[in-house]
């Protein structure tokens, strides 16, 4: 006979599916159906029609790829921007003006199969969250503790009850069964329709006590449990730790290390002496960070950081012009410093981002046909 607790745990396998990069895998590897794909978006990215894509017909390709790395849209994010720059120069290779079929197939295969890895490496996982665990949450032990440590953190003597709920809301998470409260569709459809049909309104005179703060949290929980209930919301869940030992594994590698250094100077200009800019091993580094295990630059705050400080301790930001040895010799001391760094103090990261349509891939917007 089937026990509650494991037809709970049934319940809640059906409502995951773990993204790990298979299916994008076997699309590339797949030499008829990749180049029936490959050739359908050539088609519609090909405006006029001349056999080969421009940098302007390149953009929505471009944009897609960055939308499908997590990146925020282009021009929006400085720290970013650049990666958006370093993906259209796979395809030109920092020159060309045009690109043929078979380059244009042969960077993207690259760029797809680059993404899979990472997807095996730090799989995501699609969760559908309906109002049932945060019901047990809300009616469980651990809510009056959790709850009261969240008060203790956001207590103000000028914040409403509104303000109150709207900040925890906001720090609960999908393992409590609340989807990413800042998210406008959640605000729209859940957060607000809740806070009406529960009638949180703003302060009135009286000061807010944590008895007040738990029981209209509570009733606020519940409505927004109920509004989950009837239109459940699809998020995207990953966990990722970032503590050194990709860049020990890459340290350790001769081959590939060499392999990886001489790959990430290909697109970095060298003057007529074959001499390099320091400005440039930002670039360089990011180039690295795959074969690193490293997030793209400016995707994680707390990694930013932790390079910035980095750069600033091996004086990486004077400008000056030197030989590559010795730009690879310093890209080498950045990677180890880094490496210490996450050793000593690991950076972990849980991302939820709201998915609009059912069960959608992080790739959805490039594995489908441009519009």
């Amino acid at each position: 006979m089937e026990t509650t607790s494991g037809r709970k745990k049934s319940d809640q396998q059906q409502q995951q599916q773990v993204l790990d990069g298979s299916d994008i895998m076997e699309l590339v590897e797949n030499k008829e159906v990749f180049s029936d794909f490959v050739d359908h978006k050539f088609q519609v990215l090909d405006r006029d029609n001349d056999g080969h894509l421009s940098v302007n017909e390149l953009q929505p390709a471009v944009a897609d790829i960055g939308a499908a790395l997590g990146l925020p849209a282009q021009g929006t994010s400085s720290d970013s921007d650049h990666i958006y720059t370093e993906v259209l120069n796979e395809f030109t290779h920092g020159t060309q003006k045009k690109v043929s079929k078979t380059e244009f197939k042969e960077v993207l295969s690259d760029i797809l199969l680059g993404m899979a890895a990472g997807l095996k490496r730090d799989p995501i996982v699609i969760l559908r969250i309906d109002g049932e665990d945060l019901l047990e949450f809300i009616n469980g032990p651990a809510y009056e503790p959790e709850m009261v440590s969240i008060f203790s953190e956001i207590e103000s003597s000028d914040g409403s009850l509104r303000d109150y709920i709207i900040k925890a809301l906001d720090k609960l998470t999908v393992d409590q069964g609340m989807p990413p409260s800042a998210d406008t569709w959640v605000i729209s459809n859940i957060v607000e329709p809740a806070m009406q049909s529960c009638a949180i309104n703003e302060q009135d005179d009286k000061p807010i006590t944590q008895e007040t703060f738990l029981v209209a949290f509570k009733k606020l929980a519940d409505c927004v449990a109920q509004r989950l209930q009837e239109q459940p919301v699809i998020v995207a869940h990953s966990e990722n730790t970032f503590n050194g030992n990709g860049i020990n594994r890459l340290l350790s590698n001769k081959f590939e290390l060499d392999k990886a250094m001489n790959a990430a100077l290909e697109n970095v200009p060298k003057d007529r002496n074959g001499k390099l800019s320091k400005d440039y091993l930002r670039i360089a580094l990011d180039a690295l960070a795959p074969s690193a295990c490293l997030p793209p630059l400016g995707a994680i705050d707390q990694m930013d950081k932790v390079v910035s400080e980095v750069f600033k301790m091996v004086n990486c930001d004077d400008g000056k012009i030197i030989k590559e040895d010795e730009f690879k010799k310093i890209l080498l001391e950045i990677l180890g410093s880094i490496m210490l760094q996450l050793e000593g103090n690991p950076i972990s990261i849980s991302s939820n981002s709201v998915v609009h349509e059912p069960l959608a891939t992080p790739s959805t917007t490039l594995l489908q046909p441009s519009s």
